[in-house]
């Protein structure tokens, strides 16, 4: 697996990995009802590219297929990170993460996690800080507000 920077030309394979991966691995936890508003089809193409590109966006690859992806912004919110269903727990999802947060310099990172991106976070070290109702076309979905903490490098001298 190699990780690389996101291209506007992977927006079409990273938004296909994005639909299928919320309506498989997050199915277990969310109704198709909340699956079909979280991802509808439909994405703004603009408004993904553009976020996209003004994030510090990576793309995880392997054998030519995209197997996940992610972005984090200047201030250290995580906003997105998906791996593709054929590539679960094999490591896709924490390398994404630790390059993410290698890349800012942020104190603090922060991500709005799914109930079934959760357990994943917390075992990466972050706190759950509130439960929140986040509405997506008039649809109510769980997710978690969570922080990790970074020492300061005073604190680890």
């Amino acid at each position: 697996m190699t990780l690389r920077p996101y291209r506007p030309a992977n927006l079409p394979e990273i938004l296909e990995l994005f639909y299928n991966t919320v309506h498989t691995v997050n199915a277990g936890d969310y109704t198709a009802r909340q699956l079909d508003a979280w991802a509808d089809g439909a994405p703004d193409l603009e408004e993904w590219n553009r976020s996209l590109l003004e994030h510090t966006a990576l793309v995880a690859a392997e054998g030519g297929t995209i197997a996940g992806f992610g972005d984090i912004d200047a201030s250290g919110y995580l906003d997105r990170l998906y791996v593709h269903r054929d590539f679960q727990r094999r490591g896709v999802a924490s390398a994404l993460c630790a390059a993410l947060e290698g890349a800012v310099e942020s104190d603090r990172i922060a991500v709005h996690a799914s109930i079934t991106a959760r357990p994943f976070f917390e075992s990466r070290g972050y706190q759950v800080v509130r439960e929140q109702q986040v509405v997506r076309h008039g649809v109510s979905l769980t997710n978690y507000r969570m922080e990790k903490r970074r020492p300061s490098p005073a604190q680890n001298a």
